[in-house]
């Protein structure tokens, strides 16, 4: 199996739970509920409120799709007084999010493919 000392490099050989996480991280990134929410959290903290708001949703519904990205390590929360504070938890997910979203570019507005 080789390996790079770039940090950004992977093995050439996958586990089985780097596979799921991967798999489980897609696919949360395959509602628009969830992707608003995340393009929303990516340079700012927002409450359920504020969050269901942007997503054109009820808070229950923002709720619960903040629910599942917190089990899954996409975003983490903060109490603010009598509030929860939710933000992306890393980097990785903002740009996660940022090359789902460039790569739509290319299929929605035509924008040329780049190596």
């Amino acid at each position: 199996m080789a390996t790079s000392s770039n940090r950004q490099d992977h093995p050439d050989e996958l586990t089985r739970d780097q596979v799921n996480a991967a798999v489980l991280s897609f696919a949360l990134l395959a509602d628009p509920t969830r992707v608003r929410v995340l393009w929303a959290l990516r340079s700012q903290q927002l409450d359920v409120a504020s969050l269901a708001q942007i997503a054109g949703c009820r808070s229950t519904v923002a709720s619960q799709h903040l629910s599942k990205l917190r089990l899954a390590g996409l975003v983490e929360a903060q109490r603010d007084g009598r509030r929860m504070l939710y933000r992306l938890r890393g980097s990785h997910v903002r740009a996660l999010l940022a090359e789902a979203l460039f790569q739509a570019d290319h299929q929605v507005h035509g924008v040329p493919i780049h190596e």
